[in-house]
């Protein structure tokens, strides 16, 4: 008989203020990579705090809890918030959402956040951009809230004209975003279609 899977028990959830959080020296990311700090706090100052932080409780010599809370993972996010303190655009005792875990190790904590961070696919992207646009935003404000690059959301924007069918075959890796781009030189979706019904029958004939 196959035994029955143990019961998830997610991590209790809380905030906590700001002045109680400290970096963790177990944070796996050395290299700088992705959004400043700076572009992040603008951002959160902006928006919010769009996703907590993952903490765990500092012991003493003892093992009882100290009242403080060591951030694993997050610590952008904690750079970008202290920022903001420091800014005085934001009190210390601020209350901040996290998860506190107290399971496994705060390096696998680290490792697992970062690891499990998966880009933004470029059709959706284009599909964010498309959104607010049609909201009446320009390139470079929408490229501010995204950071990227107004070059960035330009070439995304040239998906518009590409045909929705063929928006659906790259969202199956059916085509190359290269290719994808190369339609956008015809907003006529029919020729478009044409056009790769005949280059896939051609790839189809060689595969053979």
């Amino acid at each position: 008989m196959t035994k029955p899977h143990p019961k998830i028990i997610l991590s209790r959830s809380q905030d906590i203020p700001f002045n109680k959080l400290i970096l963790s020296q177990a944070n796996v990311r050395r290299v700088k990579a992705g959004v400043s700090v700076e572009d992040l706090a603008e951002d959160i100052a902006r928006r919010g705090l769009l996703q907590g932080l993952s903490v765990r409780p500092v012991l003493d010599a003892g093992g009882a809890e100290t009242g403080e809370f060591e951030i694993p993972a997050g610590g952008r996010r904690y750079r970008a918030l202290q920022l903001l303190v420091k800014q005085k655009r934001m009190a210390r005792t601020q209350p901040v959402p996290c998860v506190v875990r107290t399971d496994g190790s705060a390096e696998e904590d680290s490792l697992a956040e970062n690891v499990q961070r998966v880009a933004l696919h470029p059709l959706d992207q284009f599909r964010a951009f498309q959104t607010l646009r049609d909201q009446g935003l320009g390139e470079e404000e929408i490229a501010a809230r995204f950071f990227v690059t107004p070059a960035v959301v330009k070439q995304r924007l040239k998906l518009t004209a590409v045909s929705p069918r063929l928006l659906d075959l790259y969202a199956e890796d059916e085509l190359t975003l290269e290719q994808l781009m190369a339609f956008t030189v015809t907003s006529d979706h029919a020729r478009q279609e044409q056009v790769w019904e005949a280059l896939s029958h051609s790839y189809n004939k060689e595969a053979y």
